[in-house]
């Protein structure tokens, strides 16, 4: 395999767990990351959360991933892969990308 499809799938399943472990955490769900599948609904009838969690997780990726979410793209928290498709698309420090794959943090 092409050694930069590579490092995207590697760049995408790390930002997939950091934003999983973000959310059990942040919201103190009782689920594991293994718990929550990528395509699930985050608000209304998947996970059932509310506007006040809604408000949390868009907090939770600005301050970890360093993006802006615009006020009122609530169409960013459809899932988790819409969340991470926003992240990789938005994100503007390369540094960045480079701790996500190596799973360190800020």
């Amino acid at each position: 395999m092409n050694a930069s499809i590579e490092n995207r799938i590697a760049t995408r399943s790390a930002v997939i767990s950091r934003v999983k472990r973000d959310l059990i955490q942040r919201l103190s769900l009782s689920y594991t990351e293994e718990d929550l599948h990528e395509d699930a609904s985050l608000i209304g009838s998947g996970l059932g959360l509310d506007s006040l969690d809604a408000l949390e997780i868009i907090l939770g990726i600005e301050q970890e991933f360093r993006v802006k979410i615009e006020e009122g793209n609530i169409s960013v928290l459809r899932s988790i892969n819409t969340i991470v498709d926003y992240i990789l698309e938005n994100q503007t420090h390369p540094a960045a990308s480079a701790q996500v794959t190596e799973g360190g943090t800020r």
